[in-house]
C-alpha cells in the first residue's frame, strides 16, 4: 500500500464495517465499547434481537463465550456501566493519590 501524503497507513485487524451492513451489528456485539443501546439507537435491534442474531450467525462454542463475556462484563449495558463506575468512585477516596 502507498502512503498518502506524510501519514502513515495502518492496517486494523477488525476494521469498523459500514453500518448499513448486517456484519454491523455483529461487530458492535462483540466491541466492548458498545452498548447494546447504542446498538438499539443506531439499528433499532433491541437486546433480544442482537440474541438472535448472534445465535443465529455464531458457531454455538462462539455463541456461548460471546454470551459469557455479556453476562460479566458491565459495559455491554449502561445502566451497570454507570453503577459500577460510581461504586468503584465511591471505594476511591482523593486523599490516597494526592
Amino acid at each position: 500500500m502507498k502512503k498518502k501524503g506524510n501519514s502513515p497507513v495502518t492496517k486494523v485487524k477488525n476494521p469498523e464495517p459500514k453500518i448499513d451492513d448486517p456484519d454491523w451489528i455483529i461487530w458492535a456485539a462483540w466491541a466492548d465499547r458498545i452498548t447494546f443501546e447504542e446498538i438499539k439507537q443506531k439499528t433499532g435491534k433491541a437486546e433480544s434481537e442482537v440474541i438472535k442474531i448472534m445465535r443465529k450467525t455464531l458457531k454455538p462454542s462462539s455463541f456461548r463465550l460471546w454470551r459469557r463475556r455479556v453476562h460479566e462484563k458491565s459495559i455491554k449495558h449502561k445502566k451497570k456501566f454507570e453503577y459500577s463506575r460510581k461504586e468503584i468512585a465511591s471505594k476511591i477516596k482523593k486523599s490516597d493519590y494526592l
